[in-house]
């Protein structure tokens, strides 16, 4: 929300702001919690990435959660400065990152390997040339949400198909932080003349922020313990530090 405070980066030129007080704290950070709430997106995204790694699982996986990291990069700039080109340093990673999810959960069953990829790559350039151009606030949302709906019933075939108790439960994770963080969003999104009468914000975007970044995770992991189970490589989901849950396999020498 504009309060007319001077800042270190200007006038906002982003195409909407957020039930948050700009420049409560720091001159250089317009939107404080939205700000900083993009720091467990980064973090978990980092543990997935090194986890598949070391693990040596597909490079896709190393993709997804790079993109993973550069979203909430993006998010930290687009919030911190509430600029244009900022916010299409978030916007454009979020299609990206929906399409590499797409390309993961629908691959094994594609016969044309290669025309899949090479579609969604281009689609993707074509996408960032395009919102780089044409500011299109809506469109963007419904695009969006059309590109997500296109995951949510693949993640769900995954989830019936699958055996194992604690995968299972990362499945649930994932629905149960999509349904939260969408929750949290909208209400931000809707009701923030109301909220802005409260005496606590509850920072509903923040907590968007928060819960995405682990429903992210936990897609992430649930989708490399399929993937493994379809190449034979005996996982099993563990903990680490006995809290955060990821993919733990065994190769055998043929692989």
């Amino acid at each position: 929300m504009a309060d007319g405070v001077s800042s270190f980066w200007g006038p906002v030129t982003s195409s909407h702001e957020w039930c948050e007080k700009n420049y409560v704290y720091s001159s250089y950070v317009a939107e404080f919690y939205n700000t900083i709430s993009n720091v467990p997106c980064i973090l978990l995204a980092l543990i997935g990435l090194l986890s598949s790694l070391l693990q040596r699982f597909e490079k896709r996986f190393s993709v997804l959660h790079l993109s993973n990291m550069a979203l909430g990069i993006g998010s930290v700039m687009y919030h911190a400065t509430l600029q244009h080109v900022q916010q299409q340093s978030d916007e454009t990673p979020m299609v990206w990152e929906m399409l590499l999810y797409i390309y993961i959960l629908y691959s094994p069953d594609w016969h044309y390997r290669s025309t899949m990829p090479t579609f969604l790559f281009l689609y993707g350039i074509s996408f960032a040339i395009l919102h780089s151009v044409i500011r299109f606030d809506i469109g963007f949302k419904l695009h969006y949400m059309m590109l997500c709906l296109l995951c949510i019933p693949r993640m769900y075939k995954y989830y019936i198909h699958t055996q194992d108790p604690s995968a299972k439960t990362l499945a649930k994770l994932y629905f149960a932080t999509l349904f939260l963080g969408s929750l949290c969003w909208l209400g931000d999104r809707f009701g923030c003349n109301h909220i802005s009468t409260w005496r606590v914000n509850p920072q509903g975007h923040a907590l968007w922020h928060v819960f995405m970044g682990f429903n992210s995770y936990f897609a992430n992991t649930f989708l490399m313990f399929c993937r493994a189970q379809q190449r034979d490589w005996s996982p099993k989901v563990v903990r680490l530090l006995g809290i955060l849950p990821y993919v733990k396999i065994h190769k055998s020498k043929t692989h």
